[in-house]
């Protein structure tokens, strides 16, 4: 690697100072997973790096008045695998990272970071679309809210400025919201997946009252399937789950990559979607 500088602010606002709108070379840094291995790789040399690890703001977890779960974006994912109250909130947030990377990866990757890098193949971007999750957003401007639904702009790119830094990620009260989440990896189980498929039922007894079915790494980025969604309302017998994996399948504009040709994924789609949504009714032995 090429030298570089490093700072090391102590608060966000002295963060958000150091942080250069127009030069692509000054890049925050938090766990550093991903990009230590562009740097490695000579894909990205940066002039200057920003650590955010001595921010402590950046660092709780809290339930707000309002039901919802506040997580700071500089949280480890191995910190949010075992909190108990990300267990009691999202038990399906939980899950999903006990099957992401490994446990090295979780130690030092944070939330924030996993966000801001924006690779399709990620895990917990579908999840907390799914979930109707957002991230709050600090700048020179001052704070924005933004749907994690939104914040991705297409393959390794987000609507961040260069200038802005997720502080933290909300994740609404559950009420009656049961949600899973798959993937199909076409390797080692921790590589990255060829599909990953997150899906929130929010229920009326047996019967749907709206579905979020979210995919992932078989597309540009992470998207909603608006019309697979469509066909689960008010329904959720063994028909209306094949109906809304087949309209999976038609809707989703997968992509050709390493994992697999774009007509094979569009066929896990069609497969996957109707598992998630059989995993959220708890109809396989799963619990949500």
């Amino acid at each position: 690697m090429i030298p570089f500088e490093l700072a090391e602010p102590a608060s966000l606002a002295e963060a958000i100072k150091l942080l250069d709108p127009d030069d692509p070379s000054v890049r925050p840094i938090a766990g550093g997973t991903a990009l230590m291995l562009m740097m490695k790789a000579g894909v990205f040399r940066p002039a200057k790096l920003i650590s955010l690890r001595a921010i402590k703001q950046l660092c709780a977890i809290e339930t707000r008045p309002d039901g919802a779960l506040e997580i700071g974006a500089m949280t480890p994912l191995s910190v949010l695998e075992r909190n108990p109250a990300m267990r009691a909130h999202a038990p399906v947030i939980t899950q999903t990272l006990r099957t992401l990377s490994n446990v090295r990866v979780r130690n030092v990757a944070t939330v924030g970071g996993h966000l801001a890098h924006a690779d399709p193949h990620m895990d917990l971007p579908p999840v907390l679309i799914a979930l109707g999750a957002h991230i709050a957003v600090a700048g020179p401007g001052g704070g924005r809210t933004i749907p994690v639904e939104a914040l991705f702009a297409g393959y390794f790119e987000t609507v961040l400025r260069r200038d802005e830094l997720i502080t933290a990620v909300v994740v609404p009260a559950p009420g009656t919201r049961r949600a899973a989440y798959l993937k199909c990896t076409t390797r080692a189980t921790h590589d990255w997946p060829a599909l990953g498929v997150a899906v929130s039922l929010d229920l009326d007894g047996t019967s749907v009252r709206a579905a979020r079915i979210v995919i992932s790494a078989a597309t540009e980025k992470p998207i909603r399937l608006p019309g697979a969604e469509a066909v689960m309302s008010g329904g959720s017998d063994d028909a209306v789950l094949r109906r809304a994996g087949d309209a999976a399948g038609d809707e989703a504009e997968t992509i050709s990559d390493g994992q697999g040709s774009a007509a094979y994924k569009r066929q896990l789609v069609r497969v996957y979607v109707r598992r998630a949504l059989l995993a959220a009714l708890d109809r396989t032995g799963v619990s949500h």
